[in-house]
Formats: C-alpha cells, structure tokens, sequence
C-alpha cells in the first residue's frame, strides 16, 4: 500500500473532547457541501433493497456526521419509513447525543463507547462507516471487513478520494486553515469556544487544516482495498467497490449477503 498513516489530533486519546467536537461539527459541514448524504442514500437504498434490513448501525458517528441527513432522506426521497438508525463512536458526543436521543423516535445515540474494530456485540443492522474508515490502519481496517463477513452482516463505507501530493502538504495546510476560517460560521451549534478558538485563538484552525491534509494521505485507494479484501468474498457475501463522481470523488465498498 502506498497509504501514509501519519496521527490525526481526532485520533489521540488525550486529545480534548471539546476541540474533537468543534473538528466533527467542520466536518459536517464539509460533507453537506460534497452532498454526502445523497450519496450515501443512493448506496444505502441498494442494500436495503437486496438484503431487506432496514435498520443501520452507524460506527465512528462524531457528532452525528451525514448519517442524520442520510436517514431523512431514505424516509422521505426512498420511502423507507420504516428505517432506524443506530450511532456510535469511540468517544461519543454526550451532548449531541443527549439532543438525537431527546428529538428523533427512529434515531438513537449510543452513549457508551464503542470500538469499530471490536464488532462482537455489535447489534444487526447494516454498518456504515462515512469518512472513517481511513482512521483504521490496515490490519484494523482488514479485521472489520472479516467480522463482517463473518457475522453475515451488510456493512456500506464511503470515503472523500481527495488527495494532496504528499509534496505539497506544506502548502495545503494553511489553505485548509483558511477554510475552516470560511466555514466556522455554518456549524451548528455555533458555540462561543467554536467561535474563540477559530478567530481569536486559531486552534480549531490549526488541528482542522493538519487533519485534513493527513487524512487525504491514508485514504484507501481502488488499489489497497483489493490488498484488503483478499481472500473475502464467497458464495454467500459478496464485495463490490467504486468511484461515485459528484461535487467532489468519493470511493465507496459495499459487503452484502447474497
């Protein structure tokens, strides 16, 4: 693989909670610009369709991410209205799921944390991971992919195909702190720490703009998902991967009874 898999600040165990929360709230934003949601309804339908589950398991969720959007979409777009949804993370947002939990009957916020790589007494459903799945280093990554097939369960990761030239970083960083600049002020909830620590006291910047740059580093490529995927597949599960051209390329792997 020609992946590099240099630390994301979202990543680190002592990285405070409440900068990580400000990172995913950014983070939102950027997928409701690429029409993330969209996308992900549009796969998601299809498995729904050929597997009859109408119920998603959401790992790595942040504050929520696309998923929120996605399942409005099935129910309205698809005509799914009978679709649940479950997130989950590693270091779940309390607050946000606090709100999810007290707003939606068909939404549900897994206040305990929950290891993507550790899918034991993880419920059915199908599993969805959205701009995550490069959090994971290959041996991680090929382990979720096994479980799945393993527990027969449907699982759907899309991922942003950006990619800077590892050359070039040093210049995209701060082109990407600028950005957070211009994008702060559509994050919902805007908080006043959202707003210090961006304009008067750029960390939030800072931590953005290197996060943002590494991850266009691990991404996996067309080529390392076929490293993964090698010896999976069978008569009962099948594998299917791809590139969807919208605003911005997104790669996507699918894992689906057959």
């Amino acid at each position: 693989m020609r992946r590099v898999h240099l630390f994301e600040f979202e990543d680190l165990r002592w990285f405070p909670n409440w900068i990580r929360v400000c990172l995913t709230r950014l983070i939102i934003v950027m997928h409701r610009k690429f029409d993330t949601s969209e996308e992900m309804a549009l796969l998601l339908n299809k498995l729904m369709k050929k597997t009859g589950t109408t119920k998603i398991v959401d790992l790595c969720s942040g504050s929520g991410g696309p998923m929120l959007d996605t399942v409005v979409l099935l129910r309205n777009k698809y005509k799914i209205e009978n679709v649940k949804l479950t997130l989950s993370d590693l270091y779940p947002n309390l607050e946000e799921a606090k709100r999810i939990n007290r707003v939606y009957d068909y939404i549900r916020y897994r206040t305990s944390p929950l290891d993507a790589t550790k899918l034991n007494n993880v419920e059915e459903g199908i599993l969805t991971m959205v701009g995550s799945f490069h959090h994971m280093k290959p041996k991680s990554a090929r382990s979720i992919l096994v479980e799945a097939q393993r527990k027969n369960q449907p699982i759907c990761i899309l991922e942003i195909n950006k990619k800077f030239p590892i050359v070039l970083w040093w210049l995209f960083v701060p082109l990407s702190a600028i950005l957070c600049l211009f994008i702060t002020p559509m994050v919902k909830p805007l908080t006043a720490k959202q707003i210090i620590f961006t304009y008067l006291i750029p960390v939030i910047p800072l931590c953005f703009a290197w996060d943002a740059v590494i991850t266009s580093g691990r991404i996996y490529r067309s080529e390392d998902l076929d490293v993964l995927l090698q010896g999976l597949g069978n008569a009962t599960y099948r594998w299917k991967k791809g590139i969807l051209k919208g605003k911005t390329e997104k790669i996507y792997l699918t894992g689906c009874p057959i």
